[in-house]
């Protein structure tokens, strides 16, 4: 998607078909780390490098947990794949961290508590790991948010979002973290809150245009796109482009 011309354009397809995955951005490629293969539950390690420039892929060294509905943020030049659902449709809470000068995973303190279909992102050099749910359950959606100290190696408490939920996206601009959407068994979310690490505070903004869940988002010069999902529980999906500016 170019922003600027509001305009979208195909590139090469992935090396297989996957769901549920989780994809970061770093030094100028993206990266898709997990996920389950093709039409099932089987959770993959996988781990895909995308050239823009160059509209190819090439595989990198793989997850040492294999999950699906994961999370992943870059810090420090690094890719931290945290939580998801593992072996047995079970939750881990595997942190992995990725250095691709090397190409190298290792592991990191384990996330406190283990979800899936959660969201996380960066602020001030801290990770922060927000809802989601356990066991891949929609009807028992998590509140939870951890902060993640790289220096220390260790995980802090922080306070909960104000709506449990899971299926969501957020994305980080002017040192606050938004998060967007999801779902339960009554409907999906059309939620906005975002969450303040300097307060350690909530806040409520204009609720989506379109309540969905399993959708992704992105910060670009100030504005947050949040795109496609499903707008109703289960398996559903949207095209929808809408744009929140904080």
């Amino acid at each position: 998607y170019e922003v600027t011309a509001d305009r979208w354009s195909r590139g090469a397809p992935l090396p297989q078909s996957l769901h549920h995955t989780t994809a970061v951005t770093l030094d100028g490629k993206l990266y898709v780390v997990g996920g389950y293969r093709g039409g099932s539950w089987r959770p993959v390690d996988t781990v895909y490098a995308y050239d823009p420039a160059s509209s190819r892929w090439q595989q990198r060294a793989s997850l040492p947990t294999a999950r699906g509905a994961l999370a992943a943020v870059v810090l420090d030049n690094r890719i931290h794949a945290l939580g998801g659902v593992g072996e047995g449709r079970r939750n881990t809470g595997a942190h992995e961290v990725y250095d691709p000068l090397s190409d190298r995973w290792q592991a990191a303190a384990a996330l406190p508590t283990p979800r899936d279909h959660l969201a996380a992102a960066v602020v001030g050099g801290r990770i922060y790991v927000i809802g989601g749910r356990v066991d891949g359950s929609y009807a028992n959606n998590l509140a939870v948010n951890e902060e993640y100290d790289a220096r220390g190696d260790r995980w802090l408490k922080r306070t909960p979002m104000p709506t449990a939920r899971s299926g969501i996206a957020a994305a980080a601009v002017g040192g606050r973290i938004y998060v967007f959407g999801g779902e339960e068994p009554s409907g999906t979310f059309n939620e906005t809150e975002s969450y303040d690490p300097k307060t350690n505070r909530w806040a409520h903004y204009a609720p989506m245009p379109t309540a969905r869940h399993g959708l992704g988002a992105a910060a670009v010069d100030g504005h947050i796109y949040v795109i496609a999902g499903g707008p109703t529980p289960g398996g559903s999906a949207s095209s929808a482009n809408e744009v929140f500016t904080p």
